[in-house]
C-alpha cells in the first residue's frame, strides 16, 4: 500500500528517501487547483477542476493574507521565489466555515509563478478519524478494565474518574452517567463531572425523572432547546436549557443507561467522532458498570436470603432421583444436622423426625415422589434431650417441570415458637377449665331470646355457694331469689347489659338455706356478625364479708368525719399545685363558702406572689423521710385584712417518692400576730419618745441659726446697709437649715408608720443611713464620735427596712446611754460608736460597737429577755432588745452580743441576696 506521504513525495518529484529528482524526469500531473501569482505573491487567476471550493476575492489580493486561513501558514514567508522547491501545505477559506486543505508546489510561469495544489481534505479527515478511533479504542479498553477490576466500594469514584477523562479528551463542560431506577420508575444520576469553569448541571444520586424514556434509544441524540421538537422539550429541566448530547446503552433489558454531555453544541463535536464511536464509549463504561452493580445486587440478595434462612433456622431442600439423595440448604443443614453432610439418604432424612411424626412424613414424602402430590405438614425433629422444647418444622414440597426437567424441591420453616405457643395455649385452656370448675366465683352464661336472658350454664361452684343446681335456675326462679329491695336494681342491670353491652352491679341473692349473699355481678353481652345479641357471659363473686366490712368502715368514717368537721382547726387535703380536694367546715367558714364548694378551689387565690412562691418552695422540700413542714402563712381573706395562719403540712408520696397529695392542719394566728405587730409598733414609739430630746435639739439647732440670720438681716435693713450678696448668703443659709429640719421631720414620720405586710428586697445600708440621719447630729452634740465602714455593699436582704432601722436605733441609743453614763464618772473619757456592714459568703453582717466597757458576762444570757434592762428604775421599758430580737428572727436572721476589749458589740446577721451593680 502506498501511503499518503509516499504519494505526495512522488507528486512533488521526491524519492522514497525524500531527495529531489530532476524536474524533467517528474511525470506531468494535472493539479486540482492552479493559482497564477505575480512575483510579489498577488493572486492573478485561479482555475482548475477543484477551484470552486475556494472563496475568490475581487481584484488582485495577496495569497497569504486574503485567501488562506489565518494562522495556518506561520512558517511561510516572503515571495514565491522563496517558496520554490518546497512542499506547501495550504489551508484555503471555503464556503461558509469550510476549510479546503491542499498540498502542492510552486514553479515559474511566464513572467510570474504558477502554484499547483491537490485537495487533501478527505485524506486528512481519514487520518484524524483513524487516530480518533485508536484513542477511543484505548480509552474504552482502559475504562472497561478499570470498572471490572475495582472493588464495589470504589465503583462510583472510578466511574467519576472515567467521566473526567471523557470530558478532558473531547472538551465537554459537563458529563454524567444516568442509570435506570427501577424502584422509582425513572432515571438517577449515578456519577457526574463538570469543569471548574462550568456550572454543575447534575449531582450524584439526583433523580433525572422520566424524560429520557421519550428518546429513541438506538442512536445518540442531540438536544437543542431552540430547535428541538416537543418531545425533546421535556429535557429542558435536565439540561438547564443548554445544548446537549445523549448517548444510549442497551442490553437484554432494554435501554438502561444514558451518557449525558451538557453545554456541548454540535459545533464543538470533533468531526472524527461518529455515532458508533460514542456508542462504543458509552458501552465501555455502562456495560461493565451495570454488570458489576447487578453482581453486587445479586450478592446482597443472596446474603439477605442466607441471613433470613439462618435467623429462621429454615431453608430449601431438593431430592435428586438419580442419586437417591436429598440436599439441604447450608443454613438448614447447620440447624438440623450440625457438623454433618448436607446430602442425606431417604432413611437419614426420615430419621431426623420424631418417631410420633415419622410415619406421616414418610407417607407424604412417598406421595410426593410417586404421585406428584404436593406435601404440606408440621412435624417435630427427634431430640436426644427430651427436656428441651420441641423443634417443630413446617414441611412443604412440590414437583417442578416434567420429563428430564422434573425436579422435586421443597422448603422447611421453623415453627417451633408457634407450635409451642399453641400447645401452651391448649394447656392453659385446660387449666382454665379446671379453674372455672373449682373457682369460688360462679361463672354463668345466659342465652338471649326475644329480649330476655335465659340461664343456660353455671359453673360447678354454684352449688357450694348457693346450694342450687342448673336445673333449678330458671329465669323465673332466679328473680325470686333476688332480695325484694334489690329486684329493681336487678332489672336495671339487665336493661343496661342489653343496651350498653357490659354491666357491673351489686345485689343480694338468697341461697337454699334462706340466707342472703351479697354478689358482685360482672357481665358482658356477646353479639354475632350482624351485631345482634347472642348470649351474656358473666360471673358472680360473693362479696358478703367485704360488703359488711365496708359498711362498718363507712360508719367508722362517719364518726371520724364528724370529728374533722367539728374540729376548731382547719383541716384539708390538696394537690401539689395547691388545688383543694377536701376541706372541713372551719376552713370553709374562713373562705366564706360552703364545704362542698371547697374541692377544686386553689389556695393560691388568697396568697400574694411572694407568699405563693414561698409556699411552693416549702412543699418542694418535703421528702418521704421528712414529710412534715410547719410555717406561718399570710393570706388576704374575703372582706378582711391580712390574716396569719400557722400551717402544718404532711406530704403523701407514691412508690417512686413523688409527692401526690398534701394533708394540712392550720390554726388562725391573726390575733397573736397583730399583738406582736402592736408590740413592735409600741417599741418603735417608745424609741421615738426616747429620741425626742435629741430630735428637739436637732430641730432647734437649725431654728437658732435661722433666727440669728434673720436678726442680722433686719439689723442691716434698719441701718440701710444691705448688700445683695450678703442678703443672698443669709437666705441660702436659712434655706439649708429649713431643708435640714424637714429631712429630720420626714424621716420621723416614715419611721413612725406601721410596717408593710409583705417583705421586700432592700440594701441594709439604707437602714444604716436612716439611723445616722436621725441620731448622728445628736450624738456629735453630746460629744460622741460616730464611726462608719462598709456602707458601699451591693448585697441585699429581704424584710422591712423600717424594722431593721428600728433595731439599729435601739442598739445605738443603748450604746449612747452607756457611753454617757460612763463619762459622768470619767471626764477624760472619749466616747465613740462604730456602725459597720460587711458581706459574709451568703449573708450580711451589721454591727454596732461602743467603747463603754461592755456588759457584765453574767447578764449576757438574759440580755434579750422581755422587760429585762440594766438601766435605772423608771428609765426604759426592757422591751427594746426583745422586740429587736423578734424582728431579726422574722427576717430569717440572728441578733447576737459579745464583749470586746473596748466594749459591747451587737451583731445582726441576715441572709443576703447578691444584687447586680
Amino acid at each position: 500500500m502506498i501511503t499518503s506521504e509516499r504519494l505526495f513525495g512522488r507528486l512533488l518529484g521526491r524519492t522514497h528517501a525524500g531527495s529531489p529528482v530532476p524536474a524533467r524526469s517528474a511525470p506531468r500531473l494535472e493539479a486540482g487547483i492552479e493559482v497564477r501569482l505575480d512575483p510579489q505573491g498577488h493572486v492573478l487567476e485561479i482555475h482548475g477542476a477543484q477551484h470552486h471550493g475556494v472563496v475568490m476575492g475581487n481584484g488582485p489580493a495577496r495569497l497569504l493574507i486574503d485567501y488562506l486561513v489565518p494562522g495556518s501558514t506561520l512558517a511561510l514567508e516572503g515571495t514565491p521565489v522563496d517558496w520554490q522547491g518546497q512542499s506547501l501545505d495550504l489551508a484555503f477559506q471555503g464556503a461558509g466555515s469550510h476549510v479546503v486543505h491542499t498540498r502542492g508546489w510552486v514553479q515559474p510561469h511566464a513572467d510570474g509563478w504558477l502554484l499547483q495544489l491537490l485537495d487533501i481534505s478527505d485524506l486528512l479527515l481519514g487520518n484524524q478519524q483513524a487516530h480518533s478511533r485508536e484513542r477511543c479504542q484505548l480509552l474504552t479498553t482502559h475504562m472497561s478494565e478499570q470498572v471490572r477490576q475495582c472493588s464495589p466500594s470504589r465503583l462510583q469514584a472510578v466511574v467519576s474518574d472515567m467521566l473526567q477523562q471523557v470530558a478532558q479528551l473531547w472538551h465537554v463542560p459537563c458529563v454524567a452517567l444516568a442509570l435506570a431506577d427501577n424502584a422509582q420508575a425513572g432515571w438517577t444520576i449515578y456519577s457526574a463531572f463538570h469543569r471548574h469553569d462550568a456550572p454543575a448541571l447534575w449531582e450524584v444520586d439526583q433523580p433525572a425523572g422520566s424524560a429520557l424514556d421519550s428518546l429513541y434509544g438506538q442512536a445518540p441524540q442531540r438536544f437543542e432547546p431552540l430547535h428541538g421538537n416537543r418531545e425533546h422539550s421535556r429535557l429542558n429541566g435536565l439540561f438547564a436549557n443548554a445544548d446537549g448530547f445523549l448517548v444510549p446503552y442497551s442490553d437484554h433489558q432494554g435501554v438502561c443507561a444514558w451518557l449525558l454531555l451538557g453545554m456541548y453544541p454540535a459545533s464543538a463535536h470533533p468531526p472524527a467522532m461518529g455515532d458508533n464511536d460514542w456508542l462504543q464509549v458509552c458501552a465501555a463504561l455502562a456495560g461493565p458498570l451495570l454488570g458489576r452493580l447487578r453482581e453486587v445486587q445479586h450478592a446482597r440478595q443472596m446474603e439477605r436470603m442466607e441471613a433470613l434462612q439462618g435467623l429462621l433456622g429454615s431453608g430449601w431442600w431438593e431430592w435428586s432421583p438419580a442419586l437417591e439423595q436429598l440436599q439441604l440448604a447450608p443454613p438448614l443443614a447447620a440447624s438440623v444436622v450440625p457438623g454433618q453432610s448436607a446430602y442425606l439418604s431417604r432413611e437419614q432424612w426420615l430419621g431426623l423426625f420424631h418417631p410420633a411424626d415419622r410415619d406421616e412424613v414418610a407417607s407424604r414424602f412417598n406421595e410426593l415422589l410417586v404421585h406428584d402430590k404436593a406435601c404440606l405438614l408440621c412435624a417435630r425433629l427427634h431430640q436426644a434431650d427430651s427436656t428441651q422444647p420441641a423443634m417443630w418444622y413446617r414441611l412443604q414440597g412440590q414437583v417442578l417441570g416434567a420429563g428430564d426437567a422434573r425436579r422435586i424441591v421443597g422448603y422447611m420453616l421453623d415453627v417451633s415458637d408457634i407450635k409451642n405457643q399453641q400447645q401452651q395455649a391448649a394447656a392453659a385452656h385446660a387449666r382454665l377449665d379446671n379453674v372455672i370448675a373449682s373457682s369460688p366465683a360462679v361463672i354463668y352464661v345466659q342465652r338471649y331470646a326475644e329480649g330476655a336472658l335465659l340461664p343456660v350454664f353455671f359453673s360447678a361452684s354454684l352449688q357450694p355457694l348457693l346450694g342450687w343446681t342448673l336445673e333449678e335456675c330458671t329465669a323465673g326462679e332466679l328473680i325470686e331469689w333476688v332480695h325484694p329491695d334489690d329486684r329493681e336494681q336487678y332489672f336495671a342491670r339487665t336493661r343496661q347489659l342489653l343496651r350498653e353491652g357490659s354491666v357491673s352491679s351489686r345485689y343480694r341473692l338468697r341461697d337454699r338455706g334462706g340466707a342472703y349473699h351479697w354478689l358482685l355481678d360482672e357481665a358482658k353481652l356477646l353479639r354475632d356478625d350482624l351485631g345482634l345479641p347472642v348470649e351474656a357471659v358473666g360471673l358472680w363473686l360473693d362479696i358478703t364479708e367485704a360488703s359488711e366490712a365496708a359498711e362498718r368502715v363507712r360508719h367508722s368514717e362517719e364518726r371520724y368525719r364528724m370529728l374533722v368537721e367539728d374540729s376548731p382547726a382547719m383541716i384539708c387535703r390538696y394537690s401539689p399545685d395547691l388545688t383543694l380536694s377536701f376541706g372541713n367546715r372551719p376552713l370553709a367558714t374562713y373562705l366564706e363558702c360552703a364545704p362542698h364548694q371547697l374541692p377544686g378551689i386553689n389556695l393560691s387565690r388568697w396568697l400574694s406572689a411572694q407568699q405563693h412562691q414561698a409556699f411552693v418552695q416549702r412543699l418542694a422540700t418535703l421528702t418521704p423521710e421528712f414529710p412534715v413542714s410547719t410555717a406561718e402563712i399570710s393570706l388576704q381573706l374575703p372582706g378582711r385584712e391580712h390574716a396569719w395562719w400557722v400551717w402544718s403540712d404532711r406530704g403523701v408520696f407514691d412508690a417512686q417518692g413523688q409527692l401526690i397529695e398534701v394533708q394540712a392542719v392550720g390554726r388562725d394566728n391573726t390575733e397573736v400576730r397583730r399583738a406582736q405587730q402592736q408590740l413592735t409598733q409600741s417599741a418603735k414609739m417608745a424609741t421615738l419618745g426616747e429620741m425626742a430630746t435629741g430630735l428637739a435639739h436637732e430641730i432647734n439647732q437649725p431654728l437658732n441659726v435661722m433666727r440669728m440670720a434673720i436678726v442680722n438681716v433686719l439689723k442691716r435693713l434698719s441701718n440701710g446697709d444691705v448688700q445683695i450678696d450678703y442678703l443672698q448668703d443669709k437666705l441660702n443659709r436659712i434655706d439649708a437649715q429649713v431643708q435640714r429640719a424637714a429631712r429630720v421631720v420626714d424621716h420621723m414620720r416614715v419611721f413612725g408608720r406601721r410596717s408593710e405586710i409583705e417583705q421586700h428586697l432592700f440594701n441594709p445600708a439604707v437602714a444604716v443611713e436612716g439611723t445616722l440621719s436621725l441620731l448622728s447630729e445628736g450624738l456629735r452634740g453630746k460629744g460622741v464620735e460616730v464611726r462608719c465602714e462598709g456602707l458601699q455593699s451591693l448585697t441585699q436582704v429581704r424584710g422591712h427596712v423600717d424594722q431593721l432601722e428600728q433595731v439599729l436605733i435601739n442598739l445605738v441609743v443603748n450604746a449612747r446611754d452607756a457611753l454617757l453614763s460612763k463619762r459622768e464618772t470619767d471626764r477624760d473619757f472619749q466616747p465613740w460608736i462604730a456602725l459597720g456592714l460587711q458581706p459574709d459568703h451568703d449573708a450580711v453582717q451589721l454591727w454596732v460597737q461602743d467603747n463603754a466597757g461592755g456588759i457584765d458576762p453574767r447578764l449576757l444570757e438574759r440580755i434579750f429577755e422581755p422587760f429585762f434592762t440594766t438601766k435605772p428604775i423608771g428609765v426604759g421599758t426592757g422591751l427594746g432588745l426583745s422586740v429587736s430580737y423578734g424582728i431579726i428572727d422574722n427576717m430569717g436572721g440572728r441578733l447576737s452580743v459579745s464583749n470586746t476589749e473596748h466594749g459591747a458589740r451587737f451583731c445582726v446577721t441576715l441572709p443576703g441576696v447578691v444584687a447586680t451593680a
